[in-house]
């Protein structure tokens, strides 16, 4: 049951942040290229906690996903990855392993023989949006899952925002609108009741995604994150392991 659970978060991030799971995200390099680090949090009763989520390389999208533990003292944390959410039984196309102390994740990935492939170091700390200023309309189609964005901001000041979408064959939708910001670090917050929608500049696109949706969503609807690149495009954040 707990690897059945393991496997399930890293497989939905996006629908286990909406319902409020305990996650970190960090931003950072591997190697000479940027990543997004996402990790669900399961704590144990001796104060170890155990880990599974994904990295995404950007810009190139290519999706690994991980599950490992993190120790109690000193940090220390040791990742296995693969390119499928269930990780168990099969082979690790490689290891993270490193220290993970005071928002800072910081080590090498090693290949499965241990060779080090690469340094790598990650920060819970986003930057700064108080002077990001931007209007983005996208329309998302993909399978059975459809969305429309707009948002309006200027130096960091929500002027507008209409977030909806539509599952198929159910016709179950979600609709954030004219949410109300509020004061965050490391990026932008609007919230509608228990709703949050977030704005995190990744570098090379600013991510849009929601947490506690549940309340404005039918029972199998969902908000998928979005990828703004800084020419306005979006693109849902789904991308294939590569």
């Amino acid at each position: 049951m707990r690897r059945l659970l393991v496997a399930l978060l890293a497989a939905c991030p996006a629908a286990f942040a909406q319902d409020g799971v305990d996650s970190r995200e960090l931003i950072g390099q591997l190697g000479g290229r940027t990543a997004l680090l996402q990790l669900h949090q399961n704590p144990r009763a001796d104060g170890s906690v155990r880990l599974s989520g994904e990295y995404l390389i950007l810009p190139t999208l290519q999706r690994r996903f991980l599950e490992g533990e993190r120790s109690r003292q000193l940090g220390v944390t040791f990742l296995k990855e693969g390119n499928s959410p269930i990780l168990y039984g099969r082979p690790a196309t490689a290891t993270l392993q490193g220290t993970w102390t005071e928002g800072a994740f910081k080590g090498a990935r090693y290949a499965p023989g241990g060779q080090e492939r690469e340094r790598f170091e990650f920060s819970e700390n986003f930057p700064d949006m108080r002077a990001y200023s931007a209007e983005v309309r996208c329309e998302l189609d993909e399978g059975r899952y459809a969305s429309s964005l707009h948002y309006a901001v200027t130096a960091g000041k929500l002027q507008q925002l209409d977030w909806r979408s539509r599952v198929a064959p159910s016709g179950h939708s979600c609709g954030v609108m004219q949410p109300v910001q509020q004061s965050f670090e490391g990026g932008l917050r609007f919230a509608v009741g228990r709703c949050r929608v977030t704005l995190r500049d990744l570098g090379e696109y600013v991510r849009v995604s929601a947490e506690n949706c549940a309340e404005l969503c039918g029972s199998q609807a969902y908000l998928e994150p979005v990828l703004v690149d800084r020419r306005g495009g979006c693109q849902l954040l789904r991308p294939h392991s590569r």
